[in-house]
């Protein structure tokens, strides 16, 4: 069961991140051609992912202040990088210890998984089109499907989603302590492990462990069903209106 979740985490990241990216970037073509200012498409693109950012940048900030480490400047105003990159907002804290500041690099990820998993299984109601999913209920997808496009709220929800899955993958520079926790972590379950309390270990942090990555690995199927329900309105979109005008947007 264990690495039954790991497994799922790992088959659903690849997915995520391929369509994360041709998403953030598909949009700010379509922005593109219909404004053909590329200032005000960026404007207009950052202001959609405006729930997204957000939570992402405030996360930093949460997560640093209950570690203890100073945060500076806060900002949600877009900005392209010199080396062409969009960075759609920024948090500022003092330099710290690499545990803290994996941590705080992180906080995007657990804070924007936590939000997906209360929005879609509080609020609309993912639980029985996953059940009926896994068992292969063609049926009963159909159903809790239509039960969930009839809810309250459903499309504004949609929205929300979108944005805070759109946004929640850390950033490089978020990424930068990561592996000198992870070897560290490494290091001392070896040691454990040869001291003889490999078992005890192993007891007390499976349960969590395992429901974490599951909760995680369902906050990313969620976002990549939602993704590719979105590809090809934008994709069409993108093609209908490349016709239309006779612009093209070359990606890099």
């Amino acid at each position: 069961m264990f690495l039954t979740s790991w497994l799922w985490l790992l088959v659903a990241l690849g997915p995520l991140i391929l369509l994360e990216r041709w998403v953030h970037r598909h949009l700010q073509g379509v922005w593109l051609l219909i404004l053909r200012d590329p200032d005000l498409a960026l404007v207009l693109y950052s202001l959609i992912m405006l729930p997204g950012v957000l939570l992402h940048e405030g996360s930093h900030w949460i997560m640093a202040t209950v570690l203890g480490v100073r945060a500076g400047r806060f900002s949600v105003i877009p900005t392209r990088m010199p080396d062409g990159t969009l960075r759609l907002g920024y948090v500022e804290t003092e330099a710290t210890d690499f545990i803290r500041e994996a941590l705080i690099g992180a906080a995007p990820l657990l804070f924007g998984a936590t939000a997906i998993i209360v929005i879609g299984y509080t609020w609309l109601g993912v639980g029985p089109a996953g059940e009926a999913l896994a068992q292969g209920d063609l049926l009963g997808l159909l159903a809790a499907l239509g039960a969930m496009v009839g809810g309250p709220d459903f499309w504004l929800l949609i929205y929300l989603v979108f944005a805070i899955s759109n946004s929640m993958l850390p950033s490089a520079s978020d990424r930068r302590g990561w592996w000198r926790l992870l070897l560290l972590v490494g290091v001392l379950s070896v040691a454990l492990y040869y001291l003889g309390f490999g078992s005890v270990l192993l007891e007390a942090i499976a349960g969590p462990v395992d429901a974490g990555v599951r909760a995680l690995a369902a906050a990313f199927t969620i976002t990549v069903g939602l993704n590719l329900c979105l590809v090809p309105i934008v994709w069409l979109a993108e093609r209908a209106i490349s016709r239309v005008t006779g612009l093209k947007v070359e990606y890099e």
